[in-house]
């Protein structure tokens, strides 16, 4: 039996909506990238009683009750030792979820997989990317919801170049929309227009995932950057008219587009920014050149790059009643 459980999910980019207008019967689609800037870790262990500590508490006592049929009368000691930071577009809240959920499954040996994790857990209601993610990492398309989909399938799935590196803007005064703000936000937005759907696809298609196979980083960034412009303009007037939840992460990434970075935008509701370069060097001096007025901005610079794997599992067979 396994005695202990230790679950590692990385962070991830939410990089766009394919369709948000359900012309064609799905609705939404998205893509994504896991990252090493940030990571889930939680570890999960047979106890005398339920016991929760180390960061944030109170969202896993609240996928606890998700999890009850996972739990049933077993109790367990869990301890979640490191957590993406909540509520900047880093996928906290799905990676949270299907991180617990993968280790009390695992503890408690029953056989399950990633979609009844985000079933259980209420996650994927618009993206699947953060669930595809979970499991294989690198670059994936998912293919949105129809009427009867539970889990948006991932439709494609590309291996990220090890050598391609992101800056991350986060502006620590700012918060993304989440929860009831963010069912509201949407049900407040217009129809979503067929032909910017149409334009999001056909750069999916014949720009981003043909410059990921080739390596070309320049049809890659200027496929992202189309993206971005097309879904920041729909969304800008929950932000207060701006593509970006904040100004000062807006302005900086206008300075680092101005320097040769490349696919500019925010993941998900923001407040995050995100920059693609095509080295580890480059992304230095872009970060060493602009350090100074980030500084000034009070906003943080990170250099990441992406992950080609999934979560990690690790199981410690020592017995478990």
């Amino acid at each position: 039996m396994i005695h202990s459980v230790t679950v590692r999910a990385p962070a991830r980019l939410h990089l766009g909506f394919l369709d948000m207008n359900g012309g064609l019967g799905r609705r939404f689609g998205s893509l994504g990238l896991a990252i090493d800037a940030y990571e889930t870790r939680i570890t999960a262990r047979c106890a005398a009683e339920m016991s929760v500590r180390g960061l944030e508490p109170e969202r896993v006592r609240h996928l606890l009750g998700q999890l009850s049929s996972v739990v049933g009368s077993r109790s367990f000691a869990i301890s979640i030792e490191s957590a993406i930071p909540a509520h900047t577009g880093l996928g906290s809240g799905t990676q949270l979820a299907l991180t617990l959920a993968a280790a009390l499954h695992h503890l408690s040996g029953r056989a399950a997989d990633v979609s009844e994790y985000a079933l259980l857990t209420g996650r994927g209601a618009r993206s699947g990317a953060g669930i595809g993610l979970f499991t294989t990492g690198g670059f994936v398309v998912d293919g949105g919801h129809r009427q009867m989909t539970a889990v948006p399938p991932v439709i494609a799935r590309a291996v990220f170049p090890e050598a391609w590196r992101v800056i991350l803007i986060s502006d620590p005064a700012e918060r993304g929309i989440s929860g009831t703000e963010e069912v509201n936000a949407f049900a407040a937005l217009p129809r979503f227009p067929e032909s910017a759907a149409g334009d999001i696809c056909r750069r999916v298609l014949l720009q981003i995932l043909p410059g990921l196979a080739e390596r070309d980083f320049e049809s890659f960034g200027a496929g992202i950057s189309a993206i971005q412009t097309i879904v920041g303009d729909y969304f800008a007037p929950m932000q207060g008219g701006s593509r970006f939840k904040s100004p000062a992460v807006a302005a900086l990434l206008h300075d680092l587009a101005a320097a040769g970075a490349r696919g500019i935008g925010q993941t998900s509701w923001g407040p995050t920014g995100f920059a693609f370069v095509p080295n580890a060097a480059a992304a230095k001096e872009l970060v060493a050149a602009a350090s100074p007025k980030a500084a000034e901005m009070q906003l943080h610079m990170k250099i990441c790059k992406a992950l080609n794997r999934g979560a990690m599992i690790e199981e410690n067979t020592m017995g478990c009643a």
